[in-house]
């Protein structure tokens, strides 16, 4: 029996992880589960499954939390705040972490649980994006495993098996499968006009509204592009980006003697979930089998970069170094966050990720601290920039 926690239980990650786990009960254990302010949802999901500890990240709701499970769940414990995040990602009797909070945010639990000799199944983007190096020396440096859960290093971890081992230095490229989002055919001259609504309508993923405007800007796979090259030690101008709108291809890895493997499957996240928690094994999932006569062709496409400048962006952050990943990241969050508030046109976006960018001095990412603070200072920025624009 593994203990898990779960880092964002009410995110769509986090569900979904759950309903891999309800069909494995003999297999694993909820220890704990995390959520920041959706007390409705977490407070059924701690009556079902019934975790030593229940945190939240937003004290508030943790007050709110206790005196619903007084009468219920009166053996569960309630924390809160980062530090109640950190607690759980480190207790001594969880084996694995599900790192699924979105955002900044999830750095520091996510950290706590490398450091912690877990299994650690990275749906955090950040904290590689954030703190690549300082992330993957802390995993060599305990007992802890790494498995990515996006969909797209997932891929590539199943094609590569093992990313401890020499296969590594086989490897030409790594291309990652995008879907190109909801506005991949508007013409470009009218995507200012795109509303946060309509850039939530994911053509094939159901996902929450901030990597659903990742999704529609690209960022997303910026954001990949970075997580990939430390993932996998792989230099980031042997990584591609191809669109795909079928969303059955997840990602691909072309070897030096001309192999391409792929991984494909229907685009379900309880897939790479199960892979995770059950490697190196497979486990049985409710997802509905791949039908490849059913979908009868795949389409591929180049990105454009007029129409996703986050991709030149986050290029540009991995060739600057040091907190420049940061910086961006920082930026593309308060950015994002403006837009789904109807502060920011969606074509602002990557405005005001490149005027951070080109204001915000970056720092050698050495330290915790260093990193935090550049993240800190870009968000003032971005805000900065916001203020002096207008819709």
């Amino acid at each position: 029996m593994k203990e898990i926690t779960i880092l964002g239980s009410t995110g769509s990650i986090g569900v979904n992880t759950l309903d891999v786990i309800s069909n494995h009960l003999d297999k694993f254990n909820v220890r704990a589960l995390t959520a920041n302010t959706n007390l409705d949802i977490f407070v059924e999901q701690c009556f079902k499954y019934q975790p030593e500890y229940a945190v939240m990240t937003d004290e508030a709701s943790a007050s709110k939390l206790e005196e619903k499970l007084k009468k219920k769940a009166p053996d569960i414990s309630v924390l809160a705040g980062i530090e109640g995040l950190v607690k759980v990602a480190e207790l001594d009797s969880v084996d694995y972490v599900m790192a699924a909070i979105v955002g900044a945010a999830g750095l520091l639990p996510t950290l706590a649980a490398a450091k912690s000799g877990k299994r650690v199944l990275l749906a955090n983007k950040e904290a590689l994006v954030m703190s690549g190096k300082l992330f993957m020396d802390t995993i060599a440096g305990s007992n802890s495993e790494l498995i990515p859960i996006d969909s797209e290093h997932n891929a590539i971890f199943q094609c590569i098996a093992d990313t401890n081992n020499q296969e590594n230095a086989s490897i030409r490229s790594i291309m990652l499968t995008a879907s190109g989002g909801p506005f991949l055919n508007t013409p470009i001259n009218e995507l200012a006009s795109k509303t946060p609504e309509q850039a939530c309508k994911h053509p094939k993923w159901k996902m929450g509204r901030k990597i659903s405007v990742d999704s529609a800007t690209m960022m997303n796979k910026g954001l990949e592009i970075i997580e990939a090259s430390w993932l996998f030690n792989i230099d980031p101008d042997s990584i591609n980006v191809v669109i795909h709108p079928q969303s059955i291809i997840h990602s691909l890895v072309e070897y030096k003697d001309g192999s391409v493997l792929a991984q494909l499957g229907n685009p379900d996240m309880r897939i790479p979930i199960s892979f995770g928690l059950a490697w190196p094994d497979r486990i049985e999932t409710k997802v509905e089998r791949l039908d490849l006569f059913d979908i009868s062709q795949f389409d591929f496409k180049r990105p454009e970069e007029d129409r996703f400048p986050c991709l030149r962006l986050a290029r540009e952050a991995i060739k600057q170094g040091g907190t420049s990943s940061a910086i961006l990241n920082a930026a593309n969050e308060v950015a994002v966050n403006e837009f789904l508030n109807n502060n920011l046109k969606f074509t602002d976006i990557a405005i005001v990720i490149d005027s951070v960018m080109s204001n915000v001095a970056q720092n050698n990412a050495s330290t915790l601290d260093v990193i935090l603070n550049d993240d800190k200072l870009a968000r003032a920025q971005a805000k900065e920039v916001i203020r002096g624009m207008k819709i």
